[in-house]
């Protein structure tokens, strides 16, 4: 992976337009980037992601284990339940006030300062246009910022080339593999020296 790929973050406190905005507090928190904004995740937000959502082949390793998904009050309540844990973080991925996919953070060790990311987005047709990208750097910053992380952990099936692309797009690098996955890494130094030279670019 080419480390002068570029993430996006503050450097020496200094705002940019291009910055995310945060709020906590009242209400939800969320982190906001041009049209895209990370809330926290709520059983509503959930509801609605799954109504519509498309299950993706390039995210199964093993196809005899892939069907269309079926929408169900239950079924999205259930995954909710599942992201709603100590050890994981959910964000409903936002456009125009719309839910078009989920970008989360689980295995999170705050001891080691560690978590791994995921994202899924709610169909093919939010895909390819750059809203994966920016909700996954926007979550990477989150880690760091909000969450005190020194490393984001993440990993693609062999075959999910696009996966692997918005990984290396927003920062992480490369560092190993096996038989089903290829494993990525990006360290809060590394990230805050990627927009540092997108700053001075």
């Amino acid at each position: 992976v080419n480390s002068s790929k570029k993430g996006r973050t503050r450097k020496n406190n200094r705002k940019t337009a291009n910055d995310p905005l945060y709020a906590n507090g009242a209400g939800l928190a969320f982190v906001k980037m041009g049209k895209i904004t990370l809330k926290e995740m709520t059983k509503e937000f959930c509801r609605e992601l799954l109504r519509g959502y498309e299950n993706d082949p390039m995210l199964f390793a093993d196809m005899s284990a892939f069907k269309p998904y079926e929408y169900s009050k239950e079924s999205a309540d259930a995954h909710f339940e599942k992201q709603n844990k100590p050890d994981r973080k959910s964000f409903a991925i936002m456009l125009d006030g719309g839910v078009i996919g989920e970008v989360y953070f689980k295995h999170i060790d705050r001891e080691r300062g560690t978590c791994e990311l995921g994202i899924g987005l709610k169909s093919d047709g939010f895909k390819n246009r750059g809203y994966g990208t920016t909700a996954e750097r926007l979550a990477v910053e989150y880690a760091f910022e909000q969450m005190n992380m020194n490393a984001v952990l993440a990993d693609t099936i062999h075959k999910n080339k696009r996966s692997a692309y918005v990984l290396e797009k927003v920062g992480f690098c490369f560092v190993s593999e096996d038989d089903m996955f290829r494993y990525y890494r990006i360290d809060k130094n590394d990230w805050e020296s990627l927009c540092g030279k997108e700053e001075s670019v």
